[in-house]
């Protein structure tokens, strides 16, 4: 992995998953930069409605390709309309105010679009079937997509100049995808499952347009963990409550290999808080089971929320990120 793609973090580095509670662009921008001093990140706030949603926001970015919301969902049409000019224009504005709240800012920054697995299950051909269920349309979604993401990095790093810009990719239906689990419109039956050496291929395709790190972030059970590091991927972001022992081999050959792991452990959604060396005990747990060195903890892990806070109060939204900042701190001045 190249310099320029591993994601190395300074120890005890903490950060959010993207969406944000509430419609005011200003206000998340400020929360999550004066929250997160290391590693901030552009917020997604998808209560504004379609075009604000992960899936339309990432659908404004794609080049020749042009989506439109029906009752069932974001489906590809002929040209740009309404939703897509809407799209843009959130997006236009979740730049302006992170712009506003970035001036002189030198660290990583983290922008995030949702994968190309994710968006070919969720995007809808002119049939009603997702674009999942064609090969073509998967290869050109995905070229489209990378496109896109050129231009969006490009644009990030002209607002924010001296920023390292970190790309995170959403894949929550990545399992799925690979297990053949995905729905078809019916309802009725599955798309048959995608083939690893096309995943990983598509994967890896996106994950080169960027100049910097890549974070895939999926809160689904069963991450791919082998396969997202063959992609190129430098960290891998996930719902820890959901990892199983099952897994403590592909994540031991990961961080092993250099793999940051994005740690979700703090609750994405209104409730009591542990105490912060409370939050992150069952990664240290982790550390010990895989014996990996303790000194090299706080330089693996991020930690973050579970998932994203659009579904939290504003306050507690804040109180969260906060959390995962102090809990990332315990984590460096305590690894064992």
């Amino acid at each position: 992995m190249s310099e320029s793609n591993s994601f190395s973090v300074a120890p005890g580095t903490a950060t959010g998953v993207g969406s944000m509670p509430g419609g005011d662009a200003r206000e998340a921008a400020k929360t999550v930069t004066g929250s997160l001093e290391t590693l901030p990140y552009l917020p997604e706030l998808p209560a504004r409605g379609p075009g604000a949603d992960m899936i339309g926001r990432t659908a404004g970015m794609l080049v020749e390709v042009f989506a439109h919301v029906e009752p069932s969902g974001w489906r590809i049409g002929d040209r740009p309309g309404r939703d897509t000019r809407r799209a843009r224009s959130w997006l236009g504005e979740d730049l302006d105010a992170l712009e506003e709240f970035t001036q002189g800012y030198e660290g990583t920054l983290k922008v995030s679009a949702v994968g190309p697995w994710t968006l070919a299950a969720a995007l809808e051909l002119r049939g009603g079937e997702a674009a999942l269920n064609d090969a073509g349309a998967c290869r050109d979604l995905a070229a489209s997509l990378a496109e896109g993401l050129r231009n969006h990095l490009a644009e990030v790093r002209r607002r924010v100049p001296g920023a390292r810009v970190a790309l995170q990719l959403d894949e929550p239906s990545l399992t799925a995808v690979l297990r053949g689990q995905i729905r078809t419109a019916s309802g009725y039956r599955t798309y048959r499952a995608v083939d690893r050496a096309v995943v990983e291929g598509a994967l890896r395709d996106v994950v080169a347009v960027a100049d910097g790190p890549v974070v895939v972030h999926s809160c689904a059970p069963g991450v791919p963990f082998a396969l997202l590091r063959r992609a190129g991927v430098a960290g891998v972001s996930f719902d820890f409550s959901l990892l199983t022992e099952r897994e403590d081999d592909a994540i031991g050959e990961a961080v092993e290999a250099g793999t940051t792991l994005f740690a979700g452990v703090v609750p994405g959604t209104d409730g009591p808080l542990s105490d912060p060396a409370g939050s992150v005990m069952g990664v240290r747990t982790l550390w010990r089971r895989l014996g990996l060195a303790p000194g090299t903890l706080a330089e693996s892990v991020v930690v973050t929320p579970s998932c994203g806070l659009a579904g939290a109060s504003p306050a507690y939204a804040r109180r969260a990120l906060e959390h995962c900042v102090r809990a990332a701190r315990s984590l460096a001045d305590n690894p064992e």
